[in-house]
């Protein structure tokens, strides 16, 4: 059985690269352990966003939405809170099963599709600003983005 690391090399003496995989899945599943706990707690965090969609739509026009906060109604908040619940969903059923293959690109999806759209609404809309609010899902995104897409691409 080969490695995920491109360090393994065929040839080596048999001994050398069984403890080269061993120390390779090693490694992965610290990566992978800290990967699902993080995942989980976005998970948990996006949970604590819906609810606060259904309940005060003012949420999002005075935490995210800044730049054009009359854009804000309570039809586009629950647009936004089932999206994010949807969100939420894949990302915990990611962190359950994070070996399958087909979850954790849906997942990574997910971070991309709201990297967009928070780029989009603050550059091309206008309808948010870089505030503390539209930061954090941007960070959250990007480094899930970046660092995730190189776990599956080996």
């Amino acid at each position: 059985r080969g490695c995920c690391c491109s360090e393994w090399r065929r040839g080596e003496e048999a001994a050398a690269a069984e403890n080269q995989v061993l120390w390779c899945h090693c490694k992965m599943s610290r990566f992978l352990n800290v990967l699902r706990s993080w995942l989980v707690m976005v998970s948990i965090i996006a949970m604590g966003n819906t609810v606060q969609s259904f309940r005060d739509h003012s949420f999002l026009s005075e935490k995210l939405y800044t730049g054009k906060p009359s854009l804000v109604n309570g039809l586009q908040a629950r647009t936004f809170g089932i999206w994010t619940l949807l969100s939420s969903v894949i990302r915990c059923y990611c962190a359950i099963d994070i070996r399958n293959k087909t979850l954790y690109n849906i997942t990574l999806l997910t971070f991309f599709i709201a990297l967009g759209h928070f780029l989009s609404e603050v550059f091309i809309y206008g309808t948010a600003a870089a505030t503390i609010g539209v930061l954090a899902p941007l960070m959250v995104a990007s480094k899930y983005s970046f660092n995730g897409l190189s776990f599956f691409c080996v």
